[in-house]
């Protein structure tokens, strides 16, 4: 058994707390940013576009992120509506699709086809787990996202500074721990499909079956204060929409491709 009695505040600027998790989640953006730079740059993208588009995809990332954490705690944020306009809550699908969404947006304004950021979804793909990785050790240290408990497990964590989100001196899954691996497994299939798996754009549509699997199968392990259907979680539900279209998706344009290669050939 792990004890945990780190301080998930930092520091205090006046009454506001800068928490160990917003640091952390910082350097998981900047991560990002990094890969993406790195990886799209050999695909001939300026650094203006790609500044420019990855600042639309952290914006529309953010907001929906933090609607989707709203409404999966919506008792709380019920009795609680100040805490709405907040940083400490995100959710990834959220965050994945804001930023989607955003690129989109950006793409329409500038009269850019969609479809040329198969590259750049390509690059996201490689980043992405990568920062989400890193930004899960920040909920870690938080104890937001801890795991059901678990009494008798020899690896369960206990957390035991006030601060934390997670209930003090209960032995728990280190539900934030299995997303790290996770993670970590997700990034290393994709950084060896780079290159690999065509057309461009594929590589995302894989790091999207990828995590949703994960992502799914581990949240038995992550507590939940309420069930949307069959007694799953709202992000579980998300996740078998995302299977559902993503991995069909990527087994056609796979096809195609194949069959493009062979009538070239021909």
């Amino acid at each position: 058994m792990f004890v945990i009695g780190v301080n998930p505040v930092a520091f205090s600027v006046g009454s506001y707390d800068v928490r160990w998790y917003g640091i952390i989640v910082a350097v998981a953006v900047i991560t990002l940013l990094a890969v993406i730079f790195r990886e799209a740059d050999k695909q001939g993208f300026s650094l203006d576009f790609l500044s420019s588009l990855f600042l639309w995809g952290v914006v529309g990332g953010f907001i929906c992120a933090r609607l989707v954490h709203v409404i999966d705690h919506w008792s709380y944020y019920v009795a609680h509506p100040g805490s709405i306009l907040g940083f400490t809550g995100v959710g990834l699908y959220g965050a994945i699709a804001g930023a989607i969404l955003g690129a989109w947006i950006y793409t329409r304004a500038k009269r850019i086809p969609f479809s040329d950021l198969a590259a750049v979804g390509d690059a996201l793909a490689v980043g992405a787990p990568l920062a989400q990785a890193i930004g899960r050790l920040g909920c870690t240290i938080n104890g937001c996202c801890y795991g059901t408990i678990a009494p008798g497990l020899s690896w369960a964590v206990v957390y035991t500074h006030p601060n934390s989100f997670a209930p003090l001196g209960v032995p728990l899954h280190p539900a934030q721990i299995y997303f790290v691996l996770w993670n970590l497994v997700v990034f290393a299939i994709i950084w060896h499909m780079r290159g690999r798996l065509k057309p461009r754009g594929s590589l995302f549509f894989l790091y999207l079956c990828l995590y949703a699997a994960g992502d799914f199968a581990l949240r038995f392990f992550r507590y939940a204060d309420t069930s949307y259907a069959l007694g799953l979680q709202q992000a579980q539900i998300i996740s078998l929409i995302i299977l559902a279209v993503a991995l069909p998706v990527l087994v056609v344009r796979i096809k195609k491709f194949r069959r493009a290669c062979i009538t070239e050939g021909e």
